[in-house]
């Protein structure tokens, strides 16, 4: 699994889990039980996780929904994978 986006908005992260299965890529939501432990005040993040063979698709597959800028590894501006 890699992970494809991190965020503490959860109306985004219940998009991108609707877009990536309407798709039919399988998606693990992680860090859902420390969300909750927390109290939802929205100190931890949750991540999308996908698996490393299906990333770079899930990847094209936001960034065509004006998405780019929320994936994990890549600057804003560019969308260049970062090392």
């Amino acid at each position: 699994m890699k992970e494809l986006l991190r965020t503490t908005d959860i109306v985004l992260l219940s998009y991108v889990n609707s877009l990536l299965g309407d798709a039919g890529f399988p998606v693990l939501i992680a860090d859902v039980h420390v969300s909750s432990i927390e109290g939802s005040i929205g100190a931890f993040p949750r991540r999308v996780l996908v698996a490393a063979e299906d990333w770079e698709e899930c990847a094209e597959l936001l960034t065509d929904a004006d998405l780019g800028d929320q994936i994990s590894g890549r600057t804003a501006s560019s969308g260049i994978s970062q090392s």
